[in-house]
């Protein structure tokens, strides 16, 4: 068995490959082997050093396989189940684990795993977003940044059908078709047109009820510049680069502005929650609502280059990681 630990913090050449040897597990837990794993931004903070993990330390959210075996008191779980998470413990980065029941769901027949390892976090993510954090009405323009990324993918095509138009932002043109193509009504390039002003255009002055933004530093102060009047900013990452000290007086007060900062532990926490979500996300993925085209595939030996990609901003699209 083998899995990706890190020592210390830092760039992508800090990640390293070991082989592993795993007990059985205990109580509530499950041995997995894994068909494939997510990778998400959000991997880039913890090795980083963002986010602060104990090291040394596993790495990863996400990923979907199928269970080897079963410990004590671990419900309906049993061998052979297909299952899917995006949640701690971090380790996902491994050939098998072993992980707790209580974070995990069953994953129903007729969606290839390789795809569950890709919608995970990114799905759930856009499920609380437009259902639970701020719930969406038909009719609504929205602003969503990084629209043509992975989560920017699957969420304009859930908000598109819920009858919502979706202004999307991306980096570079290369990228305003990809956006286009999975269901924004209107893409700026916002590293070369003040993405506030062409929303303003877009509704007449008017503004909009809720903008969703996992881009962070360098679009958090426009973000609330196009909001009306007690509209909501959804900060949800930070991809360019850690966020700002806000002036409330100056940015939030004016308009009376709520501000958020979710993530999935805040809308998973128990059983019910998670399992509302993850059936919700497979119904959208089985009416074809939401299709996914993986981008690329890398195996764990890649990892590094994984990470160097995906900071370059070279992925544009769901990535998963196939151990051998």
């Amino acid at each position: 068995m083998q899995a990706i630990e890190i020592k210390k913090t830092g760039g992508p050449e800090v990640l390293e490959l070991k082989d592993i040897k795993l007990e059985d597990p205990k109580d509530g837990e499950v041995l997995i082997k894994h068909s494939a794993i997510g990778l998400n931004y959000i991997d880039t903070y913890h090795r980083s050093g963002l986010y602060s993990l104990p090291l040394p330390s596993g790495i990863g959210l996400e990923a979907a396989g199928i269970i080897e075996k079963a410990g004590n008191n671990v419900g309906d779980f049993k061998e052979g189940d297909k299952v899917a998470y995006a949640a701690a413990p971090i380790g996902s980065y491994s050939s098998h684990r072993i992980y707790p029941t209580k974070n995990l769901v069953k994953v129903p027949e007729g969606i290839d795993l390789e795809v569950v390892a890709t919608l995970m976090t990114k799905g759930l993510t856009t499920f609380y977003l437009l259902h639970k954090t701020y719930s969406v009405k038909s009719g609504q323009t929205i602003l969503f940044h990084a629209a043509a990324g992975g989560v920017g993918q699957i969420f304009c095509q859930w908000a598109k059908s819920l009858g919502c138009s979706v202004i999307g932002t991306v980096g570079s043109d290369e990228k305003i078709e990809i956006a286009k193509k999975f269901g924004c009504s209107h893409v700026i390039n916002y590293s070369k047109d003040d993405f506030q002003k062409k929303v303003m255009e877009i509704t007449n002055d008017e503004g909009l009820p809720v903008v969703y933004d996992g881009v962070g530093k360098v679009t958090m102060e426009k973000s609330l510049g196009c909001l009306k009047m007690r509209g909501t900013f959804v900060s949800f990452g930070n991809a360019s680069g850690k966020l700002d000290p806000l002036d409330v007086g100056k940015l939030i007060a004016p308009k009376g502005l709520f501000l958020t900062r979710p993530s999935i532990a805040h809308y998973t926490a128990t059983r019910n929650e998670l399992d509302e979500a993850a059936k919700k996300l497979f119904e959208m993925v089985k009416t074809q609502k939401v299709k996914i085209d993986i981008f690329k595939k890398y195996t764990l030996e890649d990892v590094v280059a994984a990470h160097q990609d995906l900071e370059g901003r070279k992925i544009i699209g769901p990535a998963i990681i196939v151990p051998n």
